[in-house]
């Protein structure tokens, strides 16, 4: 933490003083975020975010913009398919901007060796001229990449943390994305896809995955919807002893996660598949009532890691029980969108208020 506080200070400190030189400045930070303004080559400011994750500098910081501006959005395209420091990026950031909108004011800036450097390099983790491949570009097989030397740490890393089959299936996701994008049949934006196979890769090396607590299969390679297996809960609890009575059948409980386009920045929908769940907060059609699941209660720091275990806890905290032999309409995501819609409307005219104690 301190590390981070530490990074976030220095870069401010330098940006203050190249003054109007750097055309970027810090107008807020804290530990989750940093609230940055670019000024363009008509005077025009564009607002940029980076968000900044628990397990950076492990997990890379996460750029956005409401900016409506091609080369804005390109500049943040490309530093999140970098995956690299919040400093190394901020300095891509100059170079691309200041470049792009034809601005040579910010030429001798270098954030990691300070201001008015006259090397013109960037010492940092990443060469600002290095073009870094993002998973849309990525075609090799598997061999390829399991045998490439010149992968850098964090590839390598994600190898010797997943086994064999889970790293086959993210190559064969990124053939998918990448023939949907030759096709110009391409769902959502980079910046989400990145950001989904980010949130896989964790899963697949996540404790969670590793013992058994829940398994994830994705949907004939479709990134945007998943299916997630939840095995294992509270295991003091009635729902605990209800899913092991499942057997012979498969001992889970099914939740379907679908990814919009607008991912992190909208969270994912979430509902019970299977089997038929009364109490724990579980709407009819299979909806989820919680909080966490609604614009107004999400944040795009959140992991799906985590998500599923706040899904687990709130089944266990609301008194969840499988219904067996249950004869009534199976669950749909049709009959789930349209109760979880319906729940959204009410709360936002009435608020979300915590439950009593007896009510979980």
């Amino acid at each position: 933490m301190q590390s981070l506080k530490n990074e976030i200070n220095e870069l401010h400190e330098k940006l203050s003083q190249a003054g109007e030189q750097a055309r970027l400045k810090i107008l807020s930070r804290n530990v989750d975020e940093i609230l940055f303004t670019f000024l363009d080559n008509a005077d025009k400011h564009h607002s940029i975010t980076c968000n900044i994750f628990e397990g950076y500098p492990d997990q890379a910081p996460l750029w956005c913009t409401a900016s409506d501006d091609t080369i804005i959005n390109n500049a943040i395209d490309k530093i999140n398919s970098m995956g690299r420091s919040i400093t190394s990026c901020s300095q891509v950031l100059i170079n691309e901007l200041c470049t792009s909108f034809g601005l040579s004011s910010a030429s001798n800036i270098d954030l990691c060796n300070g201001v008015g450097s006259s090397s013109g390099t960037l010492d940092c983790d990443m060469d600002s001229g290095d073009d870094a491949d993002s998973i849309l570009s990525d075609d090799m097989s598997e061999a390829d990449v399991l045998s490439d030397n010149n992968m850098d740490s964090e590839e390598k890393a994600d190898i010797e943390l997943m086994k064999p089959e889970q790293f086959a299936s993210l190559e064969r996701i990124k053939q998918t994305i990448r023939k949907d994008q030759e096709q110009g049949m391409m769902y959502g934006s980079v910046q989400a896809t990145d950001r989904i196979m980010k949130e896989l890769k964790e899963i697949y090396k996540s404790e969670g995955y590793k013992t058994g607590v829940y398994t994830v299969s994705i949907n004939n390679d479709n990134l945007y919807s998943w299916d997630v297996f939840l095995q294992k809960v509270d295991p003091d609890s009635p729902l605990m002893d209800d899913i092991k009575k499942l057997a012979p059948n498969p001992q889970h409980i099914h939740l379907a996660i679908s990814f919009g386009p607008s991912f992190p920045f909208e969270p994912p929908f979430v509902r019970v598949v299977a089997p038929h769940i009364s109490r724990g907060y579980v709407m009819r059609g299979g909806a989820i009532c919680m909080e966490l699941l609604t614009r107004q209660g999400w944040s795009s720091a959140y992991s799906i890691e985590s998500l599923i275990t706040q899904i687990s806890a709130t089944l266990v905290k609301g008194k969840a029980r499988i219904t067996f032999n249950h004869k009534s309409t199976p669950y749909t995501f049709e009959r789930a969108l349209c109760s979880f819609n319906a729940l959204v409307e009410s709360h936002e005219a009435q608020g979300w208020v915590t439950p009593p104690k007896e009510e979980g």
